[in-house]
């Protein structure tokens, strides 16, 4: 046995609120992308109505909308791979959704539902993070 052997022998695996923070942030990944494709589909004009077409949406929501269908897909992608840039940039998703719908309704319209769930996620974040962060600490000592 060498000492590659016994040092992976020494560390534990995966703690079970490691393993569901990995699954919570896969979930987060899908629908990530969903948001994703949603506003793909705003920019190509797939959907009808005067909002769901790029060339008929108001400057406003030509910029959100741009910026939105590129950025929740590279979220997902960094989410898929639990990475900490996915998070990022997930959050600043979230966050420019929430100041859409919330900060801007006279512009954007209010979407309380998505608001509520951008805060719900950010929650369940925090409150995954915590905990593993503790169980850390309590291992360290």
């Amino acid at each position: 046995m060498n000492d590659d052997d016994e040092l992976r022998q020494d560390q534990p695996g995966p703690s079970l609120a490691e393993i569901g923070f990995a699954w919570f942030l896969r979930i987060v990944a899908a629908y990530s992308l969903m948001f994703g494709i949603l506003y793909w589909i705003r920019l190509i004009g797939f959907y009808p109505g005067s909002l769901w077409r790029f060339d008929l949406m108001p400057l406003q929501w030509q910029a959100a909308t741009v910026t939105l269908a590129v950025l929740f897909p590279f979220a997902a992608i960094g989410l898929w791979m639990l990475t900490a840039w996915g998070a990022a940039v997930w959050f600043l998703c979230a966050v420019i959704e929430m100041v859409m719908y919330v900060g801007m309704p006279e512009i954007f319209g209010s979407r309380q539902l998505i608001v509520l769930s951008h805060a719900a996620v950010m929650s369940l974040y925090v409150a995954f993070r915590f905990v593993i962060y503790r169980q850390h600490t309590a291992v360290a000592q």
